[in-house]
């Protein structure tokens, strides 16, 4: 691991030692502040922070925690490392930094629990614009964490005490004398790359760092110092004076999500985040971590600028409209949708999003906070999406207009997407046509049409848009929206049955292939659901006349059926959120899915009959 070009180092002496500090770009915009964990030393951070500079224009700092990486041991190590000595090396690291505005705080680990004492004790109040903690939480709240399930027990709260319990093994190894020493100067430093490798997928090359033995020796005294005085004894006015973003990794394998459940008493302004990733998230996702950030900062410097402008005014409100978002901020409505904590922040590309079931997921990935990027063929309709996506809650929103069985097309469009916006978290393959007649009177014409655009346009962003994910290396999610007509033959959909079992066979493919590299894969098969494809499918084998006819009359149906395009939308989330294979999304649909399994003799009957489509 090594900081990017372009970084300064300074020393700054603090309680009888010097702590190496490194700045990357500008002092003139806002700070952010990089505090790593254990056994890390500033460098776990290089990734993060060359994004905040490159990407967002911060003033970044990083510095070596006391008896890590190039910063000085405290002497004796007993005592040396309690966290009022860790909030002074702080406070003379940002007095000497940005001696005159307060900074935007970020922990991991040991780095967010040390944080969590800088932004609850009043010696800090006025330096500490926002908070970002990532797998670390406050002891003091850790504390009383415990102490409401040891005194007001339920087999609920014992659980989630024993479920904790279990991942801390490791807190209680560090706490005996001597064997974490030997162990880390000895098989465990050097075996350590290739366990974060394994258990974390931590790329390769990031470790070790060359003082990676004597780092995590020393740090062994974090544990000591802290963890069972705070434990013990905790702080009843451990509240933070600055807004928090909590950033959780729902695969951390060393602390439980529920640690965090009540959280919001001792936090007034709290923004949450969920991210699919174990505990080294500074390693592994980089991008989504440097987003987050960004838009916390931001909204949290605009809602600093409107406080100083009724300030100037007097006390009267700002002219124009602002929506909140969770800590006062931007001028945007806030992200409410239910699944904000997973998809706040991520970018997320919906294909066929100029209506029907894509504009409705478009708009909620939107309510969950996401950045949007609406394509659609008709660029009028994308733009019409985009545009209310913002509305609805995405921080940023773009459209584009392609058309998805254009190879070249979504070449162009792949390519642009990442060099502008970066990689997408995830995709959905709606786009899709109706095509609807005897297999006889199918032209070949219209096979190439239907699979062109229901089987291509899928393969086209899973080639493109999941090889970037996979190049990451910080996994994704694909979705690819087929149909009931996947599972359940008919007799007047030859072309789109074929098209969309193809679908759900090349999902079912990728899926297994992606696994390892923590790409979920996801079809959706809705069965009737009230969009407009009925009113463009094509009827073949009928004169202009009676395609109108039965184009109104599936219309027809398909309403009084009324099943709306925003069910298979919240169908889509609660598939990403719970990496599921094969969603079927309405009751027939469901209904299908079974008579597919256990009775298709019925199904096959049924086929004969033909849908309204």
């Amino acid at each position: 691991m090594t900081l990017p070009e372009g970084v300064r180092e300074r020393r700054v002496r603090t309680g009888g030692i010097e702590l190496c500090v490194a700045e990357l770009g500008e002092p003139g915009r806002p700070t952010v502040v990089l505090v790593h964990g254990y056994p890390d030393s500033k460098e776990v951070w290089s990734e993060v922070a060359s994004r905040l500079v490159d990407r967002h224009g911060f003033h970044v700092v990083l510095y070596d925690v006391r008896g890590h990486g190039r910063s000085g041991v405290p002497r004796p190590l007993r005592g040396g490392f309690t966290l009022e000595k860790l909030t002074d090396d702080f406070l003379a690291v940002v007095d000497a930094v940005s001696p005159d505005r307060p900074v935007h705080l970020v922990g991991h680990d040991w780095g967010s629990v040390q944080s969590w004492e800088f932004v609850t004790v009043e010696r800090t109040r006025g330096r500490i614009a926002s908070f970002t903690s990532m797998s670390g939480p406050s002891l003091d709240h850790f504390g009383h964490w415990i102490n409401k399930r040891l005194t007001r027990p339920t087999p609920r709260r014992v659980g989630q005490l024993l479920g904790q319990g279990a991942k801390s093994w490791y807190v209680y190894l560090l706490h005996t004398p001597v064997l974490p020493e030997l162990a880390w100067r000895g098989p465990l430093g050097k075996r350590w790359p290739g366990i974060l490798r394994r258990i974390e997928k931590v790329p390769a090359g990031d470790y070790p760092t060359p003082s990676l033995a004597s780092d995590a020796a020393n740090g062994a005294w974090l544990y000591r110092d802290n963890v069972r005085p705070r434990l013990r004894r905790p702080r009843a006015d451990a509240h933070a004076h600055a807004p928090v973003q909590l950033i959780t990794p729902s695969g951390d394998r060393f602390l439980s999500e529920r640690l965090y459940d009540e959280l919001a008493h001792w936090v007034p302004r709290l923004t949450r985040r969920t991210i699919p990733a174990g505990h080294w998230i500074p390693r592994t996702r980089p991008d989504r971590l440097a987003s987050w950030i960004d838009d916390f900062v931001t909204s949290v410097e605009r809602d600093q600028e409107r406080e100083r402008e009724r300030t100037r005014e007097g006390g009267g409100e700002v002219a124009g409209e602002a929506w909140s978002d969770g800590v006062g901020g931007p001028a945007r409505k806030a992200a409410t949708g239910r699944y904000a904590e997973r998809f706040g922040g991520q970018l997320v590309l919906v294909t066929g999003a100029g209506s029907g079931i894509g504009r409705a997921t478009a708009f909620a990935f939107a309510e969950a906070g996401a950045r949007v990027i609406a394509v659609d063929r008709d660029a009028e309709s994308a733009s019409r999406t985009a545009e209310l996506s913002l509305l609805a809650g995405a921080p940023e929103a773009w459209a584009e207009a392609v058309d998805v069985s254009d190879e070249q097309a979504m070449e162009t469009l792949a390519a642009k997407v990442h060099a502008e916006h970066g990689v997408v978290d995830v995709l959905v393959n709606n786009a899709g046509i109706g095509l609807s007649g005897s297999f006889f009177d199918t032209t070949p014409e219209d096979w190439r049409r239907v699979l062109d655009v229901n089987l291509w346009g899928v393969i086209h962003g899973c080639r493109l848009f999941g090889r970037q994910m996979a190049e990451r290396g910080q996994g994704g999610h694909i979705v690819n929206t087929a149909s009931a007509a996947a599972y359940q033959p008919s007799k007047a959909l030859p072309a789109y049955s074929t098209s969309k079992a193809a679908v759900l066979m090349l999902s079912e493919c990728l899926r297994a292939e992606l696994a390892d590299q923590d790409i979920g894969v996801t079809a959706i098969c809705p069965g009737l659901v009230n969009t407009n494809i009925t009113a463009t499918a094509s009827f073949v084998g009928v004169d202009a006349q009676e395609e109108r006819r039965r184009q109104k009359r599936s219309t027809r149906v398909y309403g009084l059926r009324n099943y709306p395009p925003e069910k298979v939308a919240d169908a889509v989330l609660r598939a990403v959120a719970l990496d599921r294979a094969m969603v079927p999304v309405t009751p027939e649909a469901r209904v299908s899915y079974a008579l597919a399994r256990f009775l298709p003799r019925a199904l096959r009957a049924l086929a004969r009959v033909g849908p309204p489509l």
